[in-house]
C-alpha cells in the first residue's frame, strides 16, 4: 500500500513536469501566430495597437521633414497666417492710401512677408490709443510729429530695429530745414521716421502779380504790406486765405505767423492779408483762385502749391523762412502681432514706395532723396528744386503745444472779427492806404493806424461782464471754454461787434 502511494506520487510529479514543459512552450507558438491569424480581423484595442506601433516608425521617418518645415512656419507661417493683412491707422486721404496699397501688394516685399492686403483705418487721432492698446493695429502712418511724439511718450510705438528697416532709414536725412526727420529715443533707437516732408507756404501767380507791378512775396508779412494794399485799394483782390474754421491748413499757417511774429504783430499780418484780398470757404478754393488768376498769392499747404505748379506754369510755390516744416511720420505700433511685416512695410514706404508722392493727385514731397533718381522722380524737377531749397532752409521752431492751447480762439476770432467784418475792414484799410500814398499822412502815422486797426480787440467778457483785451494769456485761459457752444456763440458775437466798432473808429481818424 505504501509502495502504491509512492508510485502514485511519482506519477503525479511526472504528469506535472510534462504539463509544465508544454506550458512553457505554448507562449511562443501563440505569440507568433497571433499577429498572422487574429490581428487583421480582430478590431480589439490590443490588436489595433500593433498597426499603430508598426506605423509609428514610418511616421517618425516622415516627421523630420515636417519638423524642419515647421520652424519657418512657426516663425513665418503663424505670421503669414496672422499677417496676411496689415492694419494701418492713418490720417491720409484715399488717393495716397489707394496708390500705396496697389503698389505695395505688387512688390516683392509683400510677397516675401506673405502680405495679401493692407487695411487702412482713417480714424480720428483721438481713437488711435484705444485701437493700439487693444492690439488691433500694426502701423501708424501720417498725422504729424505732435501726434506721434505723444504716442511715443505713452509707450505705444515700437523701435524700428530690423535690418531691413534700418538699412532703409540710413537713406533718410536726419534733419530737413532744421527739423528732425525721425524720433530718436533716449535709448538711441528710432521710434518713428518721416515718409514725406510737409511745409506751409504761399502759392503765387507770377503773371497776376507782374501785371500789377507787385514783387513776389518772400515772407508772410509781404502779403500784408502797403504795396499789396495799394493794388487792393484799386479793387484788385491780391491775396487769398480761407475761413479758419473751414481749413486746418490755413489755421496752422495763422498759428505759424502768430509764433513767428508774436501775438500783436502776428494778428496785424493775418488781418491785413485778409484786407488785401479774398476770404474763401476752404483751402482748396484758395489754391484754385491762384491757379485761375483770381488772386495773386494765397496761403496753401505744400502739395496744393505743387498741384498748382503742374496745372498752371504761371504759378509757383514759395516757402518763406518764417514758416514751419516737418516730417510726416510712419511707425510700428505696440501690440502688433506682425512686427517683421510691419517693419517691412515701413521700409518699403520710405524707399520703393516713395514714388507715390509724384502722382499728380498726391503731390507730396518725398523724404528720401533717392526718389528723385526714379523715372517718376526725374519727371518732377519742380519738386527737386524745392527739396534742395529745403535742405538749406532754417525755419522757426514751431511749438505745437502752444498752438493747440489757443487754436479755438484763433479759429473763431478770425471768423468773427475778420471774415464777418471784411467789408468794413477793407473800407478802413483802403482809406488808410490811399491816405498814405496821397501824402495825407506819413509812414509812421500810417503804420501806427494800421496797428490800431488790426490789434486784437478789447471787449466785454460774456461770463464776467468785465472789459478785457484779447491777449495771448487771455486766449489760453478761455480756449477750452469755446468747446461749449453757448459760451462760444456769446463770445463770438462780442468779438464781431467789438471788431466792427474798432474798424469804424480807426476809419474816423484817417483824413
Amino acid at each position: 500500500m505504501r509502495l502504491g502511494l509512492i508510485a502514485g506520487l511519482i506519477a503525479v510529479v511526472v504528469l506535472a513536469l510534462v504539463v509544465a514543459y508544454f506550458a512553457t512552450q505554448t507562449p511562443p507558438t501563440t505569440a507568433t501566430t497571433t499577429p498572422a491569424t487574429t490581428a487583421p480581423p480582430t478590431p480589439s484595442p490590443t490588436t489595433t495597437t500593433p498597426p499603430t506601433t508598426t506605423q509609428t516608425p514610418t511616421q517618425t521617418t516622415t516627421t523630420p521633414p515636417k519638423t524642419t518645415t515647421t520652424p519657418p512656419q512657426t516663425t513665418t507661417t503663424p505670421q503669414p497666417s496672422a499677417c496676411t493683412t496689415l492694419v494701418v491707422l492713418t490720417r491720409h486721404p484715399t488717393d495716397i492710401l489707394d496708390a500705396a496699397r496697389t503698389l505695395f501688394l505688387k512688390s516683392d516685399v509683400a510677397k516675401r512677408y506673405g502680405v495679401k492686403d493692407v487695411v487702412f483705418r482713417p480714424v480720428a487721432a483721438g481713437q488711435w490709443r484705444a485701437i493700439i492698446q487693444a492690439g488691433q493695429a500694426d502701423v501708424a502712418w501720417g498725422g504729424g510729429p505732435t501726434l506721434f511724439d505723444s504716442l511715443y511718450s505713452d509707450g505705444l510705438l515700437l523701435p524700428l530695429e530690423g535690418p531691413e528697416v534700418k538699412a532703409a532709414m540710413a537713406q533718410i536725412p536726419k534733419t530737413i530745414a532744421g527739423m528732425p526727420m525721425m524720433r530718436v529715443g533716449s535709448d538711441g533707437k528710432v521710434y518713428w521716421v518721416a515718409w514725406a516732408v510737409s511745409s506751409f507756404g504761399i502759392t503765387i501767380n507770377k503773371k497776376v502779380l507782374g501785371s500789377y507791378g507787385l514783387s513776389e512775396p518772400k515772407s508772410w508779412a509781404d502779403l500784408a504790406s502797403f504795396e499789396y494794399g495799394r493794388a487792393a485799394a484799386r479793387g484788385v483782390p491780391v491775396t487769398g486765405l480761407a475761413s479758419l474754421t473751414q481749413s486746418t491748413s490755413n489755421t496752422r499757417i495763422a498759428e505759424i505767423i502768430l509764433q513767428a511774429y508774436g501775438w500783436e504783430e502776428g494778428w496785424r499780418i493775418i488781418v491785413l492779408t485778409a484786407a488785401n484780398g479774398k476770404i474763401y470757404g476752404g483751402s482748396e478754393a484758395v489754391r484754385d483762385g491762384v491757379i485761375a488768376g483770381e488772386i495773386g498769392a494765397g496761403w496753401t499747404i505744400d502739395f496744393y502749391g505743387y498741384t498748382a505748379q503742374l496745372q498752371n506754369p504761371d504759378t509757383k510755390y514759395v516757402i518763406p523762412p518764417d514758416t514751419s516744416v516737418n516730417g510726416d511720420p510712419i511707425a510700428v505700433v505696440k501690440g502688433t502681432k506682425c512686427r517683421e511685416a510691419a517693419e517691412a512695410f515701413v521700409a518699403w514706404v520710405i524707399t520703393g514706395g516713395q514714388v507715390i508722392v509724384f502722382d499728380p493727385k498726391i503731390n507730396r514731397m518725398p523724404v528720401n532723396p533717392n526718389a528723385f533718381n526714379t523715372p517718376e522722380g526725374q519727371r518732377r524737377p519742380d519738386l527737386k528744386q524745392v527739396y534742395d531749397y529745403l535742405l538749406t532752409l532754417k525755419t522757426i521752431n514751431f511749438n505745437d503745444t502752444l498752438a493747440i492751447s489757443v487754436e479755438n480762439v484763433v479759429m473763431y476770432y478770425f471768423d468773427a472779427a475778420v471774415k464777418d467784418n471784411q467789408d468794413v475792414l477793407q473800407q478802413a484799410w483802403w482809406k488808410l492806404v490811399n491816405a498814405y500814398y496821397s501824402g495825407k499822412i506819413d509812414k509812421a502815422t500810417a503804420e501806427a493806424l494800421a496797428r490800431e486797426l488790426t490789434s486784437p480787440v478789447t471787449f466785454t467778457d460774456p461770463d464776467t461782464g468785465q472789459t478785457v483785451k484779447l491777449t495771448l494769456d487771455y486766449a489760453m485761459k478761455i480756449n477750452d471754454k469755446l468747446g461749449n457752444p453757448t459760451y462760444r456763440d456769446k463770445i463770438y458775437s462780442a468779438w464781431r461787434d467789438a471788431a466792427r466798432k474798432q474798424y469804424q473808429a480807426v476809419m474816423q481818424k484817417i483824413p
